[in-house]
C-alpha cells in the first residue's frame, strides 16, 4: 500500500494549522510573469535583490517562479481586504544540487491584510503555528532582516525541538533554528495591488517546506526527498 510522501505529510499538517486559524489556500501558476514575481513586489529591474534568486527565465518577461509571493499579488489584485491566505507550491531557482540546495523545492507563504494589522499579530500567528507543529514548549525569536516587499522585516527562528534550546548537533549548538522570513507588507506592494496603505496594513511570511520537513524528521540531505528510494520513503 502506498502512503503520503514526507513532504506532502508536512504540507498537509501545516495547511491544517493555518486553516484552523482562518486562512484559505490560494494557488497560482508556476510559469509566471516577471511583473508578478519581482516588479509588483518592490523588486524593479536591476535591483540587487534579484541576484539572490538565480531565476530560470523562459523569455525576458516570463520565468519559472522563484517564490510563491506572486500568488499573494494575484489575490490582492482580485480581492479587497480582509485577506487571509496561504500559498503552498513548487518554486524554482538555478541552484546547484547538494545536501541543502535544489533547483526545485517547495514553499509555503502566508498573507494577512486588514485594518489595524500589526507586528504583534504576525508574532502571535507564527508562535501559534510553531507550537502546533513543533510542540507546546517551542519559542520563537525575531531577528532584524531586509526583504524588499516587507518593512520592517525579520528572520524568524524557533527553539530547537531536539534539545529544547540547550544546543545540539541539529541546531549546531545555537539552540535556535531559522525556519522562515516575515515582515509587514510594504506600502508600495499594497498600492501596486490597488489596496490603500493608509487604510489597510498586513503581514506576510514564507518558509521552505523541505527545510521544515528536514528539521521535523531529522533529515540531513534534501536530495533524499526526490530520489524515490523505497528504503527512505518506507520510514514515514
Amino acid at each position: 500500500m502506498g502512503h503520503q510522501h514526507p513532504l506532502t505529510r508536512v504540507q498537509r499538517e501545516m495547511e491544517d494549522i493555518f486553516i484552523g486559524m482562518g486562512f484559505e489556500i490560494a494557488e497560482g501558476p508556476e510559469v509566471e510573469y516577471d511583473y508578478y514575481n519581482f516588479q509588483a513586489l518592490n523588486i524593479p529591474e536591476n535591483h540587487p535583490a534579484r541576484d539572490t534568486q538565480d531565476t530560470f527565465y523562459i523569455t525576458e518577461n516570463i520565468l519559472l517562479r522563484s517564490q510563491t509571493s506572486p500568488v499573494q499579488v494575484r489575490v490582492m489584485e482580485k480581492k479587497q481586504p480582509p485577506i487571509r491566505v496561504i500559498s503552498p507550491g513548487r518554486v524554482y531557482r538555478s541552484d546547484a544540487l547538494d545536501a541543502t540546495h535544489s533547483p526545485l523545492f517547495h514553499q509555503m507563504e502566508g498573507l494577512v491584510v486588514d485594518k489595524g494589522i500589526t507586528m504583534s499579530d504576525l508574532k502571535g500567528t507564527l508562535e501559534t503555528f510553531a507550537k502546533k507543529l513543533f510542540g507546546e514548549n517551542t519559542s520563537i525569536r525575531f531577528r532584524p532582516h531586509h526583504f524588499p516587499f516587507t518593512e520592517p522585516s525579520a528572520e524568524v527562528d524557533v527553539s530547537c525541538f531536539a534539545c529544547g534550546g540547550k544546543g545540539c548537533r541539529i541546531c549546531k549548538g545555537e539552540g535556535w533554528i531559522e525556519i522562515l522570513g516575515a515582515g509587514m507588507v510594504h506600502p508600495f506592494v499594497l498600492e501596486n495591488c490597488g489596496i490603500d496603505p493608509t487604510v489597510y496594513s498586513g503581514f506576510a511570511f514564507g518558509m521552505g517546506l523541505e527545510r521544515v520537513a528536514m528539521k521535523h524528521y531529522g533529515i540531513d540531505d534534501i536530495r533524499l526527498f526526490y530520489e524515490n528510494d523505497e528504503r527512505f520513503l518506507k520510514q514515514f
